[in-house]
């Protein structure tokens, strides 16, 4: 099932288009609901942290049904009811009637069976300050002291819901309940460390056509149209050639990395073109492979062709980078060849002049010597940067990293959330260069096939860390 992602713009718009409905309650509802399940088996008081905005308006109406079901409820509330948007004031305004009361700060004699962050939500555009940030930090320290859970009503507050960027003091939630869609900021950068298990709550909204998503969750329904049974009358050149170029001396690893993804993912035929000047002849792990010269690849009769593994920076590098932007194949462009054309304005020139589709898969330090920027700025917002990519070269992108984001020539964007932190340790990004090698030689459109790379990467990761094997210690060849 695909899962649409909105910028906080786009909330707006669908906000002031149902303002005549009770969001609020439904809201309130939908936290209150979660929230009775994540405190039921404990005796201490709940927590409530209300702002002065819609997000403390979520939490009132969180607030006021827990007490309804007879939970002991402490909302801590310092902002004047009076400058209360008018759906938080209404909400307010319900607990009180209700017999609700607030105090000013947060108990230190307490102990709590759960935590409920209904601060600043995805209103927040800069850091906390004064005792706001004092409450965050403090929410924090009593979940950890209290061993409870922390439930983030629609974002973490202190977190960017766009761009996953944290803003000075921000809550560190072991849930978060999102309302209407998915928010890209809760699943890239910092987004995941800080919002725990994601639920969202579409508050009995329908898609409204007139505002379309700003993104989607990677999901099978993206290429589960690539994915058909192999027929009995095959051989092996019915699954493709794939090409792989690279590995320069003491980095033969990369390349035979990639290479054996690739044959692991279903290429029929590997070439592993090799620039060390005493190349291996064989692979003893997968003498399957077959060990050529770049030139040699270059000229076998080839449906999908990466460049970069292990490839090196020297000048018959760039020839040979060259040479592969000439291959009237789809091309996957990785490492070093990122760094080559980032330096070269002749090769970006080629690639406008191509037919066949190229990928690009860098990781952020490899962004950000593409667009000629810091690794900082491609990390402010990974979504923009990925887009960027996108469009100055006019190709495929995979911007690779947390919640890696897949942005496309033609404008849509996407984010993967399958993959652990065990990934983070050399060679993982040669395989998946491997693997989306391999789905383009097997026939796949370039976008499925990048989609599908990204997705299954970090699946096979995450199955591996079920299986008892990592995250710490996880190697790129167990991927």
């Amino acid at each position: 099932m695909k899962t649409d992602l909105y910028l906080s713009s786009s909330l707006r718009q669908i906000e002031a288009r149902h303002s005549h409905e009770p969001l609020m309650q439904r809201a309130g509802a939908a936290a209150a609901e979660w929230a009775t399940t994540l405190s039921s088996e404990r005796n201490q008081p709940i927590l409530v942290l209300a702002g002065p905005g819609n997000n403390g308006g979520d939490a009132f109406e969180a607030a006021r049904l827990l007490r309804e079901r007879f939970f002991d409820v402490r909302v801590v509330f310092i902002a004047d009811p009076a400058n209360l948007p008018k759906d938080a004031a209404a909400a307010y305004q319900r607990f009180k009637q209700a017999g609700g009361t607030t105090l000013s700060a947060i108990p230190d004699d307490c102990h709590w069976s759960l935590i409920i962050d209904g601060l600043f939500g995805i209103g927040l555009t800069r850091a906390a300050e004064g005792r706001y940030a004092e409450w965050i930090a403090t929410a924090n320290r009593h979940a950890s002291r209290d061993g409870c859970p922390l439930l983030a009503l629609d974002c973490p507050s202190g977190l960017n819901a766009d761009t996953g960027q944290t803003l000075g003091n921000t809550i560190i939630a072991s849930h978060t309940i999102t309302f209407i869609s998915g928010k890209p900021g809760l699943l890239t950068a910092e987004g995941p460390d800080h919002c725990g298990e994601i639920r969202v709550a579409n508050l009995d909204l329908v898609a409204d056509p007139d505002i379309p998503a700003d993104g989607q969750i990677v999901s099978l329904a993206d290429f589960a149209a690539q994915l058909k049974p192999r027929q009995r009358n095959s051989h092996k050149g019915s699954f493709g050639s794939a090409g792989i170029i690279g590995g320069s001396k003491s980095m033969l690893g990369a390349a035979l990395l990639a290479s054996r993804a690739a044959l692991k993912l279903g290429s029929g035929l590997v070439y592993v073109g090799l620039l060390d000047p005493e190349p291996p002849s064989v692979d003893l792990n997968q003498p399957e492979l077959m060990l050529r010269r770049p030139e040699a690849v270059l000229q076998s009769d080839l449906r999908a062709l990466a460049c970069g593994p292990g490839l090196g920076r020297s000048s018959e590098a760039s020839r040979v980078l060259e040479q592969s932007l000439m291959c009237p194949v789809p091309v996957v462009l990785d490492a070093d060849a990122l760094n080559i054309l980032a330096t070269d304005g002749r090769l970006e020139g080629n690639l406008y002049n191509r037919v066949a589709p190229v990928i690009l898969t860098p990781h952020p330090a490899e962004a950000a010597r593409l667009l000629a920027c810091s690794v900082r700025e491609v990390q402010s917002d990974r979504i923009r940067a990925a887009c960027e990519l996108a469009r100055r070269y006019r190709c495929e992108v995979a911007l690779k990293g947390c919640g890696t984001v897949i942005a496309t020539v033609d404008g849509p964007w996407w984010i993967n959330t399958t993959g652990n932190p065990g990934m983070a340790t050399a060679g993982m990004g040669d395989v998946l260069t491997g693997i989306v090698t391999a789905l383009l030689a097997q026939g796949w459109p370039a976008v499925p096939a990048l989609l599908a790379a990204v997705h299954l990467h970090g699946a096979a990761a995450d199955q591996l860390v079920a299986d008892g094997c990592g995250p710490i210690g996880l190697t790129a060849g167990e991927v």
